[in-house]
C-alpha cells in the first residue's frame, strides 16, 4: 500500500529530502561552515556568497519533482522493510566522491 498519510508527505519525506540535499551539497555546507568559523561575528556580511551558494544548492533539490519522487521511493522502501521486520533501519550517509 503506497498511500501516504499527511505526516509522511509533510514531515517524513521532506526530512529525507533535507538530509539527502545536505549530503549532496556537502561541499557548500563545508564552505559556509568554514567561513562562519573563520569570520565570527561578521559572518552575516562576510559569508554572504557561501550562504547564497548553499541556499541555491538546497533549493535546487527541494524544488526538483524527480528528487521528491526519489526520496518518496526511498521512504516507501524503508516503510515496507519496517512493516515486514519491525526493525527501523538507519539511513546510510552518502560518501562524497573524492
Amino acid at each position: 500500500n503506497s498511500k501516504l498519510r499527511h505526516v509522511e508527505k509533510d514531515v517524513l519525506i521532506p526530512q529525507i529530502m533535507r538530509d539527502r540535499a545536505k549530503e549532496l551539497c556537502s561541499d557548500k555546507v563545508q564552505a559556509f561552515t568554514k567561513c562562519c568559523q573563520e569570520t565570527g561575528i561578521l559572518m552575516v556580511v562576510k559569508c554572504r556568497q557561501e550562504n547564497t551558494a548553499l541556499k541555491d544548492c538546497l533549493v535546487g533539490y527541494y524544488s526538483d519533482p524527480s528528487f521528491y519522487e526519489e526520496c518518496k521511493a526511498e521512504y516507501l522502501k524503508q516503510r515496507e522493510e519496517y512493516r515486514a521486520t519491525g526493525i527501523k533501519k538507519k539511513r546510510q550517509k552518502l560518501t562524497p566522491n573524492v
